[in-house]
């Protein structure tokens, strides 16, 4: 079976969904995303779609940000993600990629006088980050996109140059990942991921004026915390010499799950092994996912069985 798509309103082989060499997203980056993650459980042999309307409504933020008109409601774009999964025909894990963007076939800086479109794709994404071990870090000398710039609170595309000049500059010196700083030199973000830090046995994360994403896996993992563990999460700037002094360290992601920072800038962050709080948030997180915990109902779309294709 091969993967689908969903592009210009309708649903094909993902190898026939082509968008054309002057389209202004592609040179400008002018456009807004998505990832979402549909979990596959072997057990009960379905598919656990995690916050997808939280994801599509996200977008619609992006989409204001820049001007794109998409002409869906939620709910239809929840009714699309739902029917292109049951298209494609995985029993796996996989990544949903919603996208709009300008597809004018112009060249020009603007937003105005521009065509929108939307398409999502359906893929496999191999891990992103070693979650069991944890991951060895870096301070980037790039500084996180400020506000004023490009707004990081929409997942737009042209930001994630910030990103992937910091994660490359992080795997050449031999690191994993990188963390990047705002332009004041807070604790911001990770290339792709927020960050939390365990200090005096209380979760420290950075505030929305660290020019951070607000993450979907981020706000999941601080409601995680306060009702299964009853930790809460404080929400507050964090110095760089914050990272050495933690005694855990995570990322959390849609890609990246929570996976623990176990090093930055050669330094161990606590024992140098994965945290206790660490520890017991992933195994609360990966049950959550799979769409186990009534209690989260409202976080999950579930397909069941006989809607997945062999």
């Amino acid at each position: 079976m091969p993967p689908y798509a969903y592009f210009q309103k309708q649903f094909m082989p993902l190898s026939e969904a082509k968008i054309g060499i002057l389209t202004h997203a592609l040179h400008y980056g002018t456009g807004c995303f998505e990832g979402i993650r549909g979990n596959w459980d072997k057990e009960k042999e379905r598919f656990c779609i995690f916050r997808l309307r939280d994801h599509h409504e996200r977008m619609f933020g992006g989409c204001r940000i820049l001007k794109i008109n998409l002409a869906y409601s939620v709910d239809e774009l929840c009714s699309v993600t739902t029917k292109l999964l049951e298209e494609s025909g995985y029993h796996e894990d996989v990544y949903i990629r919603p996208l709009a963007y300008k597809s004018s076939e112009a060249v020009g800086v603007r937003l105005h006088d521009l065509e929108d479109d939307f398409l999502i794709i359906v893929t496999t994404l191999p891990p992103y980050l070693d979650i069991q071990k944890g991951v060895r870090c870096c301070t980037s000398s790039w500084r996180r996109v400020d506000d004023t710039m490009i707004p990081p609170r929409g997942k737009i595309c042209g930001i994630y140059v910030n990103s992937a000049l910091a994660k490359t500059e992080a795997w050449e010196n031999g690191f994993d990942e990188a963390i990047l700083l705002s332009h004041d030199g807070h604790v911001s973000e990770g290339s792709g991921e927020n960050i939390f830090l365990v200090i005096n046995g209380k979760l420290i994360t950075p505030p929305s004026s660290d020019n951070i994403l607000m993450g979907i896996t981020r706000d999941t993992v601080i409601q995680l915390a306060r009702n299964e563990l009853g930790i809460d999460t404080i929400e507050r700037q964090g110095d760089r010499s914050e990272l050495y002094l933690a005694e855990e360290c995570y990322f959390t992601g849609t890609a990246a799950h929570i996976t623990p920072i176990v090093e930055v800038d050669h330094r161990p962050v606590g024992t140098g092994k994965v945290g206790h709080i660490t520890s017991q948030l992933h195994k609360i997180f990966a049950e959550v996912i799979l769409g186990r915990n009534s209690k989260y109902f409202d976080w999950y779309t579930l397909l069941s069985p006989k809607a997945v294709r062999a």
